[in-house]
């Protein structure tokens, strides 16, 4: 069953060409966001650094994949509530709709990440349900409210913001391939959930270098929407 969207999907792939990647990124690797979103950003970041370790790492990654998806949620939460209030103006409430079906793809497609890689966690690195569970549930909580308020008075913040986390993501897998490629090559990926998604990587390494290119996709979908909020301006 495909749960993706094709043209994102034929993005992902694309973007396994180094020179295709270094282009797609190129136009927002020296985007600087506003100082509140930098500060949120700093704390999330450095909260996870310092619970995790700098190093990447299984279990790192399901902490970080747990965090990642719910700004998606809190957007498509504040765009429901704008809509109660704007659903006579169709223009605002097309806009919003748009938004909420990114969001939503978004928020699958971090799903997918999350269910996936806990599994490749457990087989890999034993959790500590302290560490590995309950502290990422309550980032995520802290997160969702950030998001959700940022984007009801100022949606630039809520998405420079996600920029940040993403861009943090993106290198952390960056440095994760890098350092353990033939490894991850030599692993056999396997997953009920991935197959249903829509996604049949043969090794570990294609499945974390398709969520690598997933969240320099978010990242710079993030700024697109702060681009389509000054064109609407």
């Amino acid at each position: 069953m495909e749960q993706i969207d094709l043209e994102m999907e034929a993005l992902n792939q694309s973007l396994n060409d180094p020179k295709v990647l270094e282009e797609y990124a190129k136009p927002y690797d020296d985007y600087r966001p506003r100082l509140l979103p930098r500060i949120f950003g700093h704390i999330l970041v450095w909260c996870g650094n310092t619970v995790y370790g700098r190093t990447p790492s299984y279990l790192k990654f399901r902490a970080v994949e747990v965090i990642a998806r719910v700004p998606y949620h809190s957007w498509d939460s504040a765009a429901f509530t704008f809509l109660t209030m704007f659903y006579q103006n169709e223009e605002k409430a097309m806009s919003l709709a748009k938004l909420s079906r990114f969001a939503r793809l978004a928020a699958d497609n971090e799903t997918m990440h999350v269910v996936v890689i806990s599994a490749l966690a457990s087989a890999e690195q034993k959790a500590n349900v302290l560490v590995h569970t309950i502290i990422p549930m309550l980032f995520a909580f802290f997160y969702f409210w950030v998001a959700y308020w940022l984007y009801i008075f100022n949606p630039r913040d809520a998405f420079e913001l996600n920029y940040l986390f993403e861009s943090h993501a993106f290198e952390q897998y960056s440095l994760f391939l890098e350092q353990n490629a033939e490894e991850l090559k030599n692993k056999p990926m396997t997953s009920k959930y991935l197959k249903w998604y829509g996604r049949t990587p043969t090794n570990q390494y294609e499945f974390f270098k398709s969520v690598k290119n997933d969240e320099i996709i978010h990242r710079n979908k993030s700024i697109e929407e702060i681009e389509k909020l000054g064109n609407r301006g």
